[in-house]
């Protein structure tokens, strides 16, 4: 099933820095592990994933730096920040909150009409 892309793009940070929490990642194997963790759900592309790690730099909730990878090719590597740990947790807050919220209105519209 495709997902609306509003939906998408409005917990694409939260699902970026979620990918974070379990250690340093660069930019395509953010997005394969994405894939491989919703069963191919969600597909994060360049043009989506790095201007969003950009603005997650920008705000100081990721760090990049530079380092070589065993194939000798230097990759850019994302990690974490401490502010960025404080935001994931805010944004998982949020998540919850909202789609229990809107699990409560979907049950109550099931329920037949007393």
């Amino acid at each position: 099933m495709r997902f609306d892309k509003t939906l998408i793009g409005s917990s694409s940070a939260l699902l970026v820095l979620s990918l974070l929490r379990d250690g340093d990642k660069y930019g395509y194997e953010m997005a394969t592990e994405l894939a491989r963790r919703s069963g191919n759900a969600f597909e994060l592309k360049e043009g989506t994933l790095y201007p969003l790690l950009h603005a997650l730099e920008k705000a100081g909730d990721v760090r990049a730096y530079g380092r070589t990878a065993p194939t000798g090719r230097e990759r850019r590597y994302y990690s974490l920040t401490e502010k960025g740990r404080r935001r994931l947790k805010e944004k998982e807050e949020e998540w919850h909150l909202f789609s229990e919220s809107v699990n409560a209105v979907l049950r109550a519209s099931a329920l037949p009409d007393g």
